[in-house]
């Protein structure tokens, strides 16, 4: 009797019920994870992205198991654009308690060959889109007054290099761990909490490349798994459980940290 009650008191504090959570890159692979896990933990959730069909099929999902999901069809690329995102989280639920960064974007070539335009588009999509869409969520929550949760995507390549043309997404996914640091910093008195998430290789349209049977994909694949303890590469669904960690007051002590969700590659 008494575990039982132990048990139900530590599952609590996992609990969402009646947050209310925006989620960027919402028609993604990790996005439309977070979606999932987010709703089975009882938020309700706003979903941001580009393409109206995903969106709309994301949002079909979390509403065929009972949630409640609303749309913005934009990326973060202005600060109205963030702006218009929080706006419709808070129309939808009345506040903002969540949000979730998990719009990016990969460029793959060589540096010497990589142009220039390449090279900023993924610093924009990766950086200056978590920027802002934390700074107008940022503004929100301090308004609220009684904190948030903010939680960035950056990727086991922003603590590790990669000799595949990766030096633009590499210094992307740096930056993004550097912002969480800051920003948890400077918000942490305030009860925002600011964390990352860094993914191995998923599934996902970014990451197609890598799964081709042939082609430069191949021996890219064969030496990621042979870094891999776990011994396999990560699937969306690996992403939820850590993203409830630190979206939950399970982690209300936590900020300013970067979660390697990677089989083990870190470690080695």
């Amino acid at each position: 009797m008494t575990q039982t009650a132990t048990s139900a008191r530590s599952l609590d504090l996992f609990d969402l019920t009646g947050r209310s959570a925006l989620i960027t890159g919402a028609s993604g692979a990790l996005g439309s994870a977070a979606a999932r896990a987010l709703v089975g933990a009882g938020a309700h959730v706003t979903l941001a992205a580009a393409s109206v069909d995903k969106l709309d099929a994301v949002a079909a999902d979390v509403e065929r198991v009972g949630g409640r999901a609303e749309r913005v069809v934009a990326r973060p690329e202005s600060t109205a654009d963030a702006e218009a995102m929080v706006k419709a989280a808070v129309q939808a639920a009345g506040r903002l308690d969540i949000v979730v960064c998990a719009s990016g974007l990969n460029i793959v070539a060589p540096t010497a060959d990589m142009a220039d335009d390449d090279f900023q588009k993924v610093m924009d999509a990766n950086v200056r889109g978590s920027w802002l869409v934390s700074q107008a969520a940022g503004r929100q929550m301090l308004a609220q007054g009684d904190g948030g949760k903010i939680v960035l995507v950056s990727s086991t390549r922003g603590k590790l290099g990669h000799p595949a043309g990766y030096s633009a997404y590499c210094a992307s996914k740096s930056a993004v761990e550097g912002l969480a640091r800051a920003m948890a910093c400077e918000w942490g008195p305030q009860g925002i909490t600011v964390n990352a998430i860094g993914p191995t290789v998923f599934r996902s349209d970014l990451t197609a490349w890598m799964y081709e049977e042939e082609g430069p994909g191949k021996a890219v694949r064969e030496a990621m798994l042979a870094r891999i303890p776990i011994g396999r590469l990560g699937e969306p669904d690996d992403f939820a459980g850590v993203l409830v960690f630190l979206t939950s007051g399970a982690s209300d002590f936590m900020t300013g940290q970067v979660l390697y969700v990677d089989g083990g590659y870190t470690a080695g």
